[in-house]
C-alpha cells in the first residue's frame, strides 16, 4: 500500500487555485457572505496561509471578480461564419450559461458590493462591456459605428445584463426564450433605428438578405406580422 503525498504548489499555482476556490464559493452565495476561512477550508490550507498569498479578502475578492469578467467577456467571442442571428444565438447562449453557474458572481461583479471600490468594480463592467461591444460591431462588419449604432448595440448590452439580472431572481422566464428574445431584441433595435436613418438601413439590408427562413430574425417578423393581424 502506497501513502500519497501532498504536492507543494508553486506560488502562482496556489494563487490560482485560490481564485478557483472563491470563484467556485462565490457562484453560491455571494462574495460577501464568503469567509476567509470557508475558502482556506475548500482549499485544504490554513487561514494564515490564504493571507500569505493574498493581503486580505479584498485582494482575493478583486482577483476572482477579474477572472470572472475576463471569462464572461469571452463568452461573446464568436467565429464570423453563418448568419448573423445563428451566430448572436450561440453568445447568448454562452453569456447565460455563464449566468446560469455563477449567479451570486454574476450579481457581485455587475451591480458591485460593499467589498469592493467603485473604481476596481467599475473598471472590471467596463472591461466586459467594451469587449462586447467590440465583438458585436465586429459581427456587423464595422470598425467605425455612426453615432446611431453606438447607441443601439450599447443600449442592447446594458439590456442584456439588466435582463440576466432580473432573471436570476427566479428564472421565471425559460433561459432559451431569453436568449432568443435578446438576439430578437438587437434585431428589432437595428430596424427601429435603420426606419431613421439611411446609414443603418444601408449596413442593414445585407446582413437581413442573408437571414435564413427559420432563423430567430425571422421568426421575430412572422411573429410581429402575427401580432399586427
Amino acid at each position: 500500500m502506497t501513502t500519497g503525498v501532498r504536492r507543494r504548489m508553486g506560488v502562482e499555482e496556489r494563487r490560482q487555485q485560490l481564485i478557483g476556490v472563491a470563484l467556485e464559493l462565490f457562484s453560491r452565495r455571494s462574495p460577501d457572505e464568503v469567509s476567509i476561512d470557508e475558502i482556506a477550508s475548500a482549499a485544504g490550507i490554513s487561514r494564515p496561509l490564504v493571507y500569505h498569498y493574498f493581503p486580505g479578502k479584498l485582494s482575493l475578492y478583486e482577483a476572482a471578480l477579474k477572472r470572472a469578467s475576463e471569462d464572461l467577456a469571452s463568452r461573446f467571442t464568436e467565429p464570423h461564419e453563418g448568419p448573423l442571428g445563428a451566430r448572436l444565438l450561440r453568445v447568448m447562449r454562452r453569456f447565460f450559461e455563464f449566468v446560469d453557474e455563477h449567479g451570486p458572481g454574476f450579481s457581485a461583479l455587475m451591480r458591485g458590493g460593499p467589498a469592493v471600490g467603485s473604481s476596481t468594480t467599475n473598471a472590471l463592467v467596463d472591461s466586459v462591456h467594451q469587449a462586447a461591444y467590440e465583438q458585436i460591431l465586429s459581427h456587423l462588419g464595422v470598425t467605425e459605428p455612426p453615432a446611431r449604432l453606438e447607441l443601439v448595440v450599447r443600449s442592447w448590452i446594458s439590456l442584456a445584463e439588466s435582463t440576466a439580472l432580473i432573471w436570476l431572481d427566479g428564472r421565471r422566464i425559460p433561459r432559451e426564450e431569453l436568449e432568443s428574445q435578446l438576439v430578437q431584441d438587437l434585431g428589432a433595435l437595428l430596424a427601429v433605428s435603420a426606419g431613421h436613418d439611411e446609414e443603418m438601413a444601408a449596413l442593414l439590408r445585407p446582413l437581413l438578405r442573408q437571414e435564413p427562413g427559420d432563423g430567430p430574425f425571422a421568426d421575430l417578423v412572422t411573429r410581429l406580422v402575427k401580432l399586427a393581424s
